[in-house]
């Protein structure tokens, strides 16, 4: 249960409790094993079992910046040929920043730098490749508030959260590039490819066609 947009769980109170900033919530992140299982685990699941996937990183990160006094944010990001990506977003000073789980090293935190949704998205960009190193953004949603899922418990539940990525898929999305830009886009550096990809899971890398 969630009151005053604090967990009301032991487990989630002696998680939560010690994240103290956005930076925070991403060190924490950083340092739980990535999980390829299929499903989506909410945010008391992922403090007690101290494991996560992109989406329930983000769902995480939105609670724990909720109890910190931020709205509880995501943004889904469209990939071709790719996995997708979410990431938890706040607002800090007037500007734009994100904290997301990843089982690659560049589609993690963002610091409140970003004037714009659209600025913080594009910072991705070149980061958001596939293994062949083809870049594979799309585009995103328009922010998704976590609060109206409340009703049903989405920060404590035992329940499996696969719903609000359905949500997801409702929501308007943004087109961040056209086709003839798609045709011209070049491939990322083999070493930037090896880069991101060091010590990611590998059930839970996408394999592309």
């Amino acid at each position: 249960m969630m009151h005053n947009g604090r967990l009301s769980t032991a487990v989630g109170k002696d998680v939560f409790r010690r994240l103290r900033n956005p930076h925070d919530v991403q060190v924490f992140l950083n340092k739980i094993p990535y999980d390829a299982e299929p499903g989506t685990s909410s945010p008391g699941i992922v403090a007690s079992e101290r494991k996560a996937n992109c989406f329930e990183g983000a769902l995480f990160a939105a609670a724990a910046l909720r109890c910190l006094g931020y709205k509880p944010l995501i943004v889904d990001m469209i990939a071709e040929n790719d996995d997708d990506h979410v990431f938890a977003l706040f607002k800090r000073g007037g500007h734009y920043g994100a904290v997301a789980k990843s089982n690659t090293t560049m589609l993690r935190y963002r610091e409140p730098v970003y004037r714009s949704l659209r600025e913080l998205v594009m910072s991705y960009f070149d980061f958001y490749f596939n293994i062949k190193g083809q870049k594979s953004l799309r585009s995103y949603s328009n922010p998704v508030d976590l609060s109206r899922f409340d009703k049903r418990n989405w920060m404590t539940t035992d329940e499996n959260l696969d719903y609000i990525g359905d949500y997801l898929n409702e929501v308007k999305h943004h087109l961040v590039l056209g086709g003839q830009m798609i045709r011209k886009l070049s491939y990322a550096d083999d070493d930037l490819v090896g880069l991101c990809f060091n010590g990611a899971v590998k059930d839970g890398v996408y394999r592309p066609k």
